[in-house]
């Protein structure tokens, strides 16, 4: 578990939930190969239920019959994932995206199925059978496919030794587990165990925990077992999940660094909510899927498109290529919100770090309903000299002695990088 730099990918969940079929996850992953992977972007995971042979929505079939191999572990259904037969789980799957030059990730659920327990299935390299290390009281709120697994008992570890043992043979990279990261001290102890599994099982992969949002109070122990968790819970195409993002990011930005990153969620632009369709398109304004990025990258959130990419227009292109957003997203440290206050009628938010290469960014964010025009203060900045530089998105180049002034749409944001 490396990721010295924030992830960057795609997840199927925003456009697919859990209907997602390997058709669509090989064209994506063409798509990222030919047009995203030189500005750094390499994570093509494959979320929820990819094990459900039924699964054709955002919605669960709950207590629905799943695929299983013989020692209590999911394995992929192959009529959404046919190169999965014959016992190939992920394997074929894993090998064309590496192919590509990217890396291959899927989602979990804490636990162990329901169905190896009503079973009572085996555990692999032990006498111990499901029902014997299952938690039943553990379940999940909102889907009904696993129980949760009691680290005290003899065969736990066992158990999730086995299942990063299969993900490695499938030549997994990224592992997003689900149901983990806010209930706390719940699973606690289970999460540990996972992680102790994965560091063992011989191959590199990130650990990403879901869903948020995350408790501050443990963020050590975050740190110390995974390499992103989310600080919010599903984030979608709402300004109010926006606006409520900048206070989410203003409380985590202290616990970002090489290896371990507090996750904002996936980014919901181009087509999202769908299954067959490329209509859907995001429901955030131009403005606000710049603000949205300008955020992600000064705060160093992982980057994870939720779009279809297959339907990407220009604009959507252009917010995923900005080769200075990226090297931001790269380079900041130390980024935090300088102020937040009402100025001219309306909220305006404040926020800077410096650069790994020299200077610093200074990102300025219109939260109002009314375009403005704000007068930056450079002494606010600790900033007592002459600055150049440019603003990232327009490439437009400025200048100031004490005072910076910048016009900003509704909803919208402009980030400089002076020196």
């Amino acid at each position: 578990m490396k990721a010295f730099t924030a992830p960057m990918g795609w997840n199927s969940w925003d456009c697919f939930g859990a209907a997602v079929t390997e058709k669509i996850v090989r064209e994506n992953a063409e798509f990222m190969a030919k047009h995203l992977k030189q500005y750094g972007w390499e994570y093509i995971v494959v979320d929820i239920q990819w094990y459900e042979p039924l699964a054709d929505t955002h919605e669960y079939h709950h207590f629905t019959e799943l695929e299983m191999d013989e020692y209590s572990r999911l394995i992929p259904a192959e009529n959404k994932f046919p190169s999965a037969a014959g016992g190939k789980g992920f394997a074929p799957l894993a090998e064309y995206i590496h192919s590509l030059g990217l890396k291959f990730g899927i989602h979990i659920m804490r636990g162990i199925p329901r169905q190896a327990v009503h079973n009572n299935t085996k555990i692999k390299g032990t006498d111990v059978r499901a029902r014997q290390i299952a938690k039943r009281a553990s379940i999940c709120q909102w889907n009904t496919d696993m129980y949760g697994v009691d680290p005290e008992k003899e065969g736990a570890r066992a158990y999730y030794e086995s299942l990063f043992e299969l993900y490695a043979s499938w030549g997994v990279d990224f592992i997003k587990c689900d149901d983990i990261a806010r209930e706390l001290p719940h699973e606690e102890e289970e999460m540990v165990m996972l992680s102790k599994a994965l560091r063992g099982c011989g191959r590199d992969m990130v650990l990403s925990l879901s869903p948020g949002p995350a408790l501050l109070e443990k963020a050590e122990l975050y740190k110390q077992v995974s390499n992103m968790w989310r600080i919010t819970d599903d984030f979608w195409d709402k300004w109010e999940l926006l606006y409520d993002m900048f206070s989410r990011a203003e409380k985590w930005c202290t616990h970002t660094g090489a290896g371990h990153w507090p996750d904002a969620d996936m980014l919901p632009i181009g087509p999202v909510r769908q299954v067959e369709s490329l209509s859907n398109w995001t429901n955030f304004t131009r403005d606000e899927q710049i603000t949205m990025m300008t955020l992600w990258c000064i705060f160093r959130s992982p980057l994870i498109i939720g779009g279809d990419m297959r339907g990407f227009d220009e604009f959507t292109m252009s917010l995923l290529t900005r080769e200075e957003i990226l090297k931001m997203h790269q380079n900041a440290r130390h980024a935090h919100q300088v102020w937040r206050k009402e100025t001219g009628g309306t909220e305006h938010i404040l926020w800077t770090a410096v650069s790994a290469q020299g200077g610093q960014y200074i990102a300025v964010f219109n939260a109002g309903e009314t375009d403005t025009e704000i007068s930056l203060l450079l002494a606010d900045l600790e900033i007592y000299h002459e600055v150049k530089g440019q603003e990232l998105w327009s490439g437009e180049e400025i200048s100031g002695k004490e005072v910076i002034t910048v016009h900003l749409n509704s909803h919208g944001a402009k980030v400089f990088y002076v020196k």
